[in-house]
Order: structure tokens, then sequence, then C-alpha cells
């Protein structure tokens, strides 16, 4: 798409609205007596360019063609609001009255949801993979939009954004530019003395074209931005800007970074800038904004997906959960490649999370990010809300652990990722300790959107592979390593076969018996029913509980099963997993047990096989089966 040069009238208007948004961001600073306004003011002329330069339509915010804006330092936030007021995306004086109000939208980092602001963003540093993926998507959709990505100079420093550069310029996002507030100040003085960064060097170094210019002169920035999109690679625009430009005691004056000036001190800016004075018009307007609102709903594009029939596996057919998560991806790949875009994101894992065959059948949309997890993480999430159906497969510690910061953001800016984990809990092979995910049950029960499901065998996991691919929202799917017996009914006939249909939440009843019940989750399970079975020949009636979805189990229709001595076991953290969980409900519900053991993993392990780690956690069927004789 063609992207006019803005025309000597436009970067007039640009001069103007460029006061008066410099005394928006001082009003709704001073007002709310909270916020950045010294850097809001250095990137205000960036801001006003970019979203002036930009396809994006203030009456059709949310077009699917529409160019994207993502803003790295969502602290700047009075300048993004100012600016995307001021150019007609929403009424102005909301923002200055209710900046910062818990009764406003607009809040003290920028929300995505807000029309023009695509990314939640407040922990520096991972905007630009939020760009990389949004460009990816586009690429993958094969549709036009070019994102532009706004960023500090401070955060330069920080590895994920190496990672992302990196990851443009390997994919050659000609449709990506970077423009970076370069004012040298950040809250302990010069970004260049507080750490050192050669922010030109390393982009160019990268392969990315770069580009310097005054950040505070339009025609620069508007010239530089026409001829970024011309490009055929990435470019980087360093625009070089002052801290609190436009109030002569603001200025390159770092202690107001996050600090707001007083009353008197905005009316003397005010006067400087020949703005309006109206503070105790705005003052008074926000003592009477209602302390609560609605929730702001982000918008993001959703396609139809064929899901497929699912894959039947017998009890004779030893698989491993993740290898039936990879052939139900692969069929996804098969029947929706050249209709809806799927992307795999993998951090060179592919062998151990099975996903090789997936990029067989569809490898332009196989997305190798190599030992870069928090770009991945973030760079998936982007993607998932810009019309592609997104799974970030990984090993549990670095899909949940290590990225624990970039889910929590993927969290916040509901996205639309699928995760899948594998080796969690002991079954890691012998890799030991370093390895061992056994807190991804803990670590998911404080985020408030991921939806956690543990399949138990292959076959229920090929249906809840299948299921998450089709419902809205973020998932995560927790996978053993070690091949396993699909489950079979009491009648021999596999559990999860024919007639099964995943229901997210159920717990699932296995096995019946009146002598006591044992709660399990994920490869658990089999040993769970292996260790029923055991007992049955000694006269003892066990019921197996299948907890599939530990975060949201419905345990209300299986609660006459939990009165009389009950047994959870899990490969997991005994402090924070399926028994807290257990033990939360019954204290919500007012009763509790005749009988309630946990049994998990009480410490770190050691390294050894699945088998040999399970019994040295009392984890395997011989171990269940002794700890319910004891009973």
């Amino acid at each position: 798409m063609n992207r006019p040069k803005l025309s000597s009238e436009e970067l007039r208007e640009l001069e103007t609205l460029g006061m008066l948004c410099r005394g928006d961001i001082l009003k709704m600073t001073t007002v709310a007596q909270s916020g950045h306004p010294g850097g809001s003011m250095s990137s205000i002329d960036i801001y006003l360019t970019v979203y002036k330069f930009a396809n994006i339509d203030p009456q059709n915010p949310f077009s699917p063609e529409r160019d994207r804006v993502v803003i790295s330092h969502g602290h700047t936030s009075p300048g993004v609001y100012s600016a995307l007021g001021r150019l007609g995306f929403f009424d102005i004086e909301e923002v200055i009255a209710g900046f910062r109000h818990p009764g406003s939208i607009f809040e003290g980092h920028i929300t995505r949801g807000i029309p023009g602001v695509e990314w939640t963003t407040g922990n520096l540093g991972q905007g630009l993979s939020a760009g990389v993926g949004m460009a990816l998507a586009a690429k993958l959709s094969k549709r036009d939009y070019h994102v532009f990505t706004l960023m500090s100079d401070a955060e330069q420093a920080k590895g994920q954004v190496a990672e992302a550069r990196r990851t443009a310029a390997k994919y050659k996002l000609d449709n990506l530019t970077v423009v970076i507030d370069y004012n040298d100040a950040q809250i302990s003085g010069r970004a260049s003395d507080t750490m050192p960064v050669n922010i030109k060097g390393d982009y160019e170094a990268d392969g990315w074209k770069v580009m310097e210019v005054n950040g505070h002169d339009y025609a620069e920035l508007s010239a530089a931005l026409y001829q970024a999109v011309q490009e055929d690679v990435p470019v980087a625009i360093i625009a070089h800007t002052i801290m609190g430009k436009g109030v002569s005691f603001m200025e390159d004056d770092v202690s107001f970074h996050g600090k707001p000036l007083d009353l008197e001190s905005c009316r003397r800016a005010l006067a400087e800038l020949g703005v309006n004075d109206d503070l105790e018009f705005f003052i008074e307007r926000r003592k009477k904004m209602p302390i609560t609102r609605e929730k702001l709903i982000p918008f993001f594009e959703e396609k139809a997906i064929n899901i497929g029939e699912p894959k039947f596996y017998l009890p004779h057919e030893k698989t491993d959960n993740r290898s039936a998560f990879g052939k139900a991806l692969a069929d996804l790949a098969k029947l929706n490649k050249g209709i809806s875009p799927i992307a795999v994101i993998d951090c060179d894992l592919k062998p151990s999370t099975k996903t090789a065959e997936f990029e067989k059948i569809w490898p332009e949309n196989f997305i190798q990010i190599g030992v870069q997890e928090h770009n991945a993480a973030t760079l998936a999430g982007s993607m998932s809300v810009s019309g592609v159906l997104t799974f970030f497969t990984d090993f549990g510690v670095f899909g949940i652990d290590e990225t624990y910061n970039q889910q929590r953001l993927n969290d916040i800016n509901k996205t639309n990722l699928k995760v899948v984990v594998t080796h969690v809990g002991l079954d890691v092979g012998e890799d030991g300790k370093t390895h061992h995910c056994l807190d991804y049950i803990g670590a998911l029960k404080n985020f408030y959107g991921f939806k956690l499901i543990v399949p138990a065998d292959p076959n229920q996991t090929d249906r809840a592979v299948r299921y998450a691919a089709n419902e809205k929202g973020n998932f995560v799917i927790a996978l053993g390593r070690s091949k396993i017996n699909p489950i079979s009914g009491p009648d021999g006939k596999p559990f999860f076969g024919e007639g099964y249909e995943f229901e997210y939440g159920k717990v699932d009843i296995i096995r019946t018996g009146k002598d006591a019940t044992i709660v399990a989750t994920g490869q658990m399970v089999s040993e769970a029913v292996k260790a029923a079975d055991m007992l049955k020949s000694e006269g003892i009636e066990i019921t197996v509980l299948g907890v599939s979805c530990p975060l949201h189990a419905s345990f209300e229709h299986v609660k006459d099963f939990l009165m009389g001595k009950v047994l959870t076991v899990e490969d997991h953290n005994v402090k924070s997993g399926l028994a807290a969980i257990l033990a939360e409900y019954f204290t919500s519900e007012g009763f509790l047990p005749e009988k309630f053991v946990k049994v998990g993993v009480s410490d770190y392990s050691v390294s050894g096989s699945k088998d040999f780690l399970y019994r040295l956690a009392g984890l395997d069927a011989e171990s269940i089966a002794k700890r319910v004789r004891e009973f």
C-alpha cells in the first residue's frame, strides 16, 4: 500500500498540534498529580507524525487492513493519548480529566483496546517483539499493512530487543519500521552513562537500515518514514530529541521523567507554550467522575478453523502425549493450509515438541526463533491477535517459567495464544532438576485469563488440541515426555475414545469404588488407574477422578466421591498444584473429606528416568496403591 508523503499543510497542522499536545500532557499529569510528562514531551512529535502518516482511520481504528502502531515505552501514555485525541480517535477532554483515574480507560500505561493502541506495554523491552509478531502475521496472511514500533533509547539495553531485532532481519520484515526516541535521558541520568549501548551499530550489525533525524522536526520525521516504507529491509529511525521539549525549565532535566508539575509550575509552562489555562475546569470535572467503569474489551481478528475429526489410539498403542499433539497439529495444518493461517513458533526444540511434521506440511508458517524464548513468547502473543492461530511450543521450564513475565503480558493483552509445553513435571528424561517444570499449575494460577489443560493420555490430548484451537482465548496444554498406554475403561475400550467429547473443566470419572478416591491430573491419571486395577484384585474398590483442567475443575458433579478418603497424586510441586486447588474447593464448599492425603513432588529431584523418579517421589502405581492400603 502506498502511503503518501505528508503535505506542507499537514506538516503545519502538526506544528500547531504539537503545542496543544504539550499542553495536554502537562494538564493531564498535573490534574492527576501523577504520570510521566518529560518523556511524553520528548516523544510527542514522533507520535503525531507516525499516527498522521500511518494508514489508520480514526473513524475505523480496528480495520483489519490498518497499519499497526506499537508503543513500547508505555509510560509515555500522556503523549500517546494526547496525539490520538488531537487526531480524532477520541475526546481529548475525557483524557485530560480522566488520566490515571479508576473510572477512566486512560490508564497510567497504554492499554490495548483504546482506539489506536495495539499493545498494552509497561515493562520495557517487549514492544519490538510485539511489532515483529504483527509484521510476521501480515506476511503469513498476505496483507499489506505496515507496523511502526516506537521505542525509548534506554530499553535498547535489554536482551529481548536484540532477540527481536535478529528475528526481524531473519524474516526480512520490510513491513516493520522502528522509531527510537533518543533523548539520552532516563531515571538515573544519561542513558549513555547508565548503560552504554551502540544503538545504531547494533541495528546495522543485525541487517537493519538505520536513519537519524531530528525528532522534533516534522518534515525530517515524515521524510524518513516515507523512505522507510519503501525499503526492502526493516528500518530503524533514531530520532534525536530533548526531554521535556517545549518548556524551558523542563528541557533536558531527567527529574521530570516521572514527576508531574504542580499547579503553579504548570500554569507557568502553559503560558510559555501559549496554551489555554483551563486547569480548574478539568480538576472539577475529575472530582465528579465515577470510580468504576466497564472493562475495556480489546478487539482481535478471529478466523474460522477446521478442527477435523479426532484420531483414536487403542489401549495397546503405546505412545506419548506430545506425539499425539504433533499429529493433531499436523492434521490442523493439512485441513487449513491456504484457507485459515496457522503458525507454530518454535525455540529450536521441534524434535522434542513434535512440531516437525507441521513444518513439513506448512514450512512457511513454521517460525523458528532459536534460543530466544522471551521474544518468541511475546511475538507469538501479538501474532495471535492479528488473524493468525498461533501455537507457541517449548519445554515447560522455558515456555512458562522462563517466560513468566511475557506470558503475564499476553494475559493482560487478552491474546488468543495456544501454548503447548512438553517435558513437564518429572517426566523430562535424565536432564535433572534444571528441567523439571514442577510449578506450572501454581504459576498459571496467578494469571486471570489463561486456561490450562493437562491431558491424561494420547486420546484426550488429541481432543484437547482440537478444542483449544477452536476456542477463543489463551490456553496452555501441558504434556509429559514418555510413552504411555492409552487409558481404557472398565470395558477395556479407550476411555477417551469413541463418543468422548472434551469439555473444559469437566472432571472425568474413570473408575468407581466405595473404599477411597484418587484424584489425579495429567499422566498421573494413568498411574492412578493402574493402582486402582491392582487394588481391585485385592478386593479394594477405588474411584479414580481425572482432572484435566485443574485451574477450573468442576468438582461439584463428583462431590459425592470426595466425602470419604481422598488421595491426590500429581507430578508437580505438592504445595501449589492439584492438592492445593482441591483443598481450596473443600474450604469454599464448607466440608472436609474423611481423610485427605496429598502426594506430589516435595523437593527438587535428581537425574533419572521417569519410572525411577516416580518411584522416588511415591508417584508410581505401586507406591500409590501402598498409600491407599495405609488409609
